[in-house]
């Protein structure tokens, strides 16, 4: 196998036996193939447009939601990627069948017969090697590589963010149509590196897009977030837990929970859902427990009921848990007992027969709920205290975290940060520093919490509206980003940061294996990103 997705990967070069994440590699090789075939039926999508034939939902859904499966601590189950892999090939044979049908070309790129999915999982995995980022997904030309596999990560992400907005009934043709197209540019591999840099910079536009529905999805859904402030202790009862991203999943558990005497608790980063005004009218939905996915093993060893985990972040669990974990979505394990249908019935059954928590504990309370609709509805103190000079500067301290060392950077920058200046924060990385006590400059919170990395949309548009308030592009703001990245829903967001031209950021705990030298002066050049060093230093740099 080989695998460099992610910034926990071996040696930061590419994890090559097993992955550093888990994922063994029969998995990694189908997960290889799952891309290829359906870069082959977006290949057949892009010819049977020619023909006027346009592709159903049930096409587009599952073009997203085989990329998502091959998301970073996603689907681990041979099992279910065999089935989606049949299913994109399925769907490929189906396009090619209606272009023949209307006189079009069938043969594939370079007279390529299609791949016929083998029978066996050690079949599919031989399969797999041949075709996957080692095989036919790499160029002669190692920036020309990087640029492609760049995009299929930033692919990646984007499907993860157009997967929740289906779900919740929001898609745009234009984020298919993308996809479509860039995978058949993979597949084809004859673009010259100015196009592939092109493609990627065209992903992070495409990324923004999909981010936007999201964002409508769920505000439309369940309204703007709220400044609300969440307990971390517990309370005496049934218990479940809910892990992963996707908040239409909570709603199911929240309705089918109501009167069985189930506590509702969130996970990871599930923690913001508290702010949404349709789910904090559960009595049941108590507090947050626990921190981000790497600490799941000692944490989900501890908790007193069912766990759920919806969309990404698992890791293999433990035998100590594992009759009490589920799964839901495109996240499986094998051997874990996977909820399909929105049926939750098995985790209910699983937190009524555990003990649940004993008595209350009263622990810390924290505050989430500050996305765009909070944060813009005070943006006349913010403006007024940005001119008095009561708020000196801005720091979106945000992205993954990550069980690596080096990460530890990210608390002590924030703990460092001068008291005249306010820090955003989102995604997972916050639980570094989440339960900080900060303070406040004139009533407005010195950290302020965003959302999940899904809500990365609403940081996007705070610092639109201060450009707009203070007559100032978004690089001349006082705001400074300071990244933190591990799987390819960052990758995602970065494109889309650089789509929109934002200079000066600082990534880390280390750059991504997949971008050589070349490209990575490319982007210094144009971007003036930069890798993150000490917490005094990069402080000293930005505020002089």
């Amino acid at each position: 196998m080989f695998c460099y997705q992610c910034e926990q990967t071996a040696k930061g070069e590419g994890c090559s036996k097993v992955g550093v994440c888990g994922k063994q590699p029969d998995v990694a090789a189908l997960q290889d193939l799952l891309v290829y075939v359906t870069a082959e039926m977006s290949w057949f999508v892009r010819e049977a447009g020619k023909h006027g034939i346009k592709p159903d939902r049930d096409t587009n859904l599952l073009a997203v939601e085989a990329l998502f499966h091959t998301l970073t601590n996603v689907d681990f189950d041979p099992e279910r990627l065999r089935t989606k892999i049949a299913a994109a090939a399925a769907k490929r044979d189906d396009l090619a069948g209606k272009i023949s049908a209307k006189g079009g070309n069938t043969a594939l790129p370079g007279g390529k017969a299609p791949t016929r999915p083998d029978p066996t999982i050690e079949g599919l995995a031989k399969q797999g090697e041949a075709v996957g980022f080692q095989g036919a997904m790499r160029n002669e030309n190692a920036d020309i590589t990087s640029l492609m596999h760049t995009l299929v990560f930033g692919l990646r992400g984007v499907a993860a963010y157009a997967y929740h907005a289906a779900l919740l009934g929001k898609e745009d043709g234009a984020v298919y149509t993308f996809i479509y197209e860039a995978l058949a540019e993979v597949l084809e591999n004859k673009l010259g590196l100015n196009e592939w840099l092109g493609l990627v910079l065209k992903c992070g536009e495409i990324n923004l897009r999909a981010m936007e529905l999201l964002d409508a999805a769920n505000t439309e859904t369940y309204g703007h977030p709220v400044p609300t402030s969440v307990p971390l202790g517990s309370k005496a009862g049934k218990a479940i837990l809910v892990s992963g991203h996707d908040l239409k999943d909570l709603e199911e558990i929240l309705e089918q929970t109501e009167g069985t005497g189930i506590y509702v608790y969130t996970h990871g980063e599930m923690l913001p859902c508290h702010g949404y005004p349709k789910l904090k009218k559960y009595p049941h939905f108590y507090g947050h427990y626990g921190t981000a996915w790497q600490n799941q093993h000692k944490e989900f060893a501890e908790f007193p009921g069912s766990i759920v985990m919806t969309t990404n972040c698992i890791q293999k669990p433990l035998e100590s848990y594992s009759a009490n974990i589920f799964t839901t979505g495109p996240v499986a394990w094998p051997g874990v007992t996977h909820i399909a249908n929105g049926d939750y019935r098995p985790a209910i059954d699983r937190a009524l027969a555990l003990p649940g928590f004993g008595a209350d504990s009263n622990g810390k309370k924290v505050m989430v709920g500050f996305a765009r609709n909070a944060i813009l509805g005070v943006a006349d103190k913010v403006v007024e205290a940005v001119k008095a000079g009561k708020i000196r500067h801005f720091f979106l301290v945000a992205g993954c975290d990550g069980a690596k060392p080096g990460r530890n950077y990210y608390t002590e920058f924030v703990e460092k940060v001068p008291e005249d200046c306010i820090v955003l924060t989102l995604a997972c990385g916050k639980f570094r520093f989440f339960d900080k006590q900060l303070g406040d400059i004139g009533g407005i919170p010195r950290l302020l919490d965003v959302g999940q990395c899904n809500d990365a949309y609403s940081a996007i548009q705070v610092a639109v509206a201060l450009s707009k308030a203070f007559n100032v592009g978004i690089n001349e703001l006082p705001l400074s980003l300071v990244l933190s990245w591990y799987e390819q829903k960052a990758v995602a967001i970065l494109l889309t940061l650089l789509y929109l031209g934002i200079r000066n950021m600082r990534l880390g705990p280390t750059l991504p294996a997949f971008i050589t030298p070349n490209i990575l002066n490319v982007l210094v050049d144009k971007y003036n990103i930069k890798p993150i060093s000490t917490p005094d230093q990069d402080l000293k740099e930005i505020l002089g």
